[in-house]
């Protein structure tokens, strides 16, 4: 992406300027456009007008820091402040003629990822004489898409974690069938060993969670507490690995299994109530696209748990639908998450952005969450990008 077309969406999104105000490392989004954290003590504002040269804002102390500064291969003008009445006077003359201004905030802290810049700023940056907005879809149009690259690299991963997530079950399968024990840990440690002999690379340890531990969304397994893995049992495995390196995106998926031939009943009504909500809302993304509707985040969430709710099943939620991928050190990325739930998510699925879509109904004596990733191709519409489960995996 380069600024002429960050400055492009901006208008098109009728927003005059961004403002971006760091503290002390206080925002992530300053850092990832400016390619890395800076060092610095006093108050930074960078001004990125919808046309025109970008200006940061910083103080003489820090100036340093931001010698030969870029964004997005342009060079920023650096202007240097020292005195705190200064700042509101250098932000008025840069900002004249604006009246319309995007900062890291979202009314009533609707989007807690989003809500960076403090209450004082948003009203001093007010006292100017202008409205400010919520840069929520200009942070997505800017470090949240994915890059030719990223999408190649991602298929890769994708592939790759889905042929582990296979031979994880079949080493289950194996290991009862020759009445050997195995362990939740031990499947766990099998998995980040195989990511390894792939060339991959996670954020955390994966999740495999067997019977009432399924029913915990973030359980994990330890060989301090080690659980068998029995005949009859149900089995949850939640995995992510990427192409090493913040500029490329993880594959996480979600499958569940059972320790058996025949299914009992509850167990597949749960999973045929999670299997629609999916797809539910994986069908509300792509008719949203065909009608060229503007979808939002929130509206995926409720697509999804409509159809939990409808099969009786309300009590048994416990998070959103699911949450943005994209470039950073974490799996949950930086755009667009599919939540009514925990906020109101109202930013949009703009074309380039990838999300996982993970309905979850979590019982006390097992859990059922099935987890794909999805693309917003700007040519194609959402795809998936994943593995799907359509089926339980027997393992008996």
């Amino acid at each position: 992406m380069n600024l002429p077309e960050l400055q492009s969406f901006m208008r098109q999104q009728k927003i005059d300027a961004w403002v971006l105000y760091d503290f002390r490392g206080s925002n992530f989004v300053l850092a990832r456009l400016l390619a890395g954290k800076r060092w610095t003590t006093r108050r930074v504002y960078l001004v990125v007008p919808a046309t025109g040269e970008p200006t940061a804002l910083v103080h003489g102390i820090d100036a340093a820091q931001f010698d030969n500064l870029q964004l997005m291969g342009t060079a920023v003008r650096k202007k240097v402040y020292l005195s705190w009445p200064q700042i509101a006077q250098d932000l008025g003359s840069l900002l004249a003629g604006c009246s319309r201004v995007a900062m890291e905030y979202a009314p009533g802290c609707s989007l807690p990822v989003v809500s960076i810049a403090d209450a004082g700023t948003v009203e001093m940056v007010r006292s100017l004489g202008l409205e400010v907005l919520s840069s929520a879809n200009i942070i997505q149009h800017s470090i949240a898409r994915w890059s030719a690259d990223a999408v190649r690299l991602h298929t890769d991963a994708s592939t790759k974690v889905a042929n582990i997530k296979d031979e994880a079950f079949a080493m289950i399968r194996s290991s009862l069938a020759a009445n050997k024990p195995v362990h939740e840990h031990e499947v766990q440690h099998f998995i980040m060993t195989r990511f390894a002999a792939q060339g991959l690379e996670t954020a955390e340890e994966p999740i495999v969670g067997v019977n009432a531990h399924s029913g915990d969304p973030h359980f994990s397994p330890s060989k301090d507490k080690p659980t068998l893995i029995k005949k009859g049992d149900w089995v949850l495995i939640d995995l992510w690995a990427r192409v090493p390196g913040e500029d490329n995106i993880f594959s996480d998926i979600t499958w569940v299994g059972f320790a058996g031939r025949d299914v009992p009943a509850k167990h597949r009504e749960v999973f045929n109530a999670v299997k629609a909500a999916r797809d539910a809302s994986l069908a509300r993304a792509v008719d949203g696209w065909k009608r060229k509707e503007l979808v939002q985040g929130w509206q995926l969430d409720d697509a999804a748990r409509e159809k939990l709710i409808g099969a009786g099943f309300e009590k048994y939620i416990r998070h959103r639908t699911g949450h943005s991928l994209s470039q950073g050190p974490a799996v949950h990325g930086l755009g667009m998450n599919l939540d009514n739930l925990e906020t109101h998510d109202s930013r949009e699925m703009l074309p380039g952005l990838g999300f996982t879509i993970e309905p979850g109904l979590y019982l006390p004596e097992f859990g059922v969450r099935l987890e794909i990733n999805v693309y917003a191709d700007p040519h194609k519409g959402p795809v998936v990008t994943s593995c799907v489960q359509d089926d339980i995996v027997l393992l008996a």
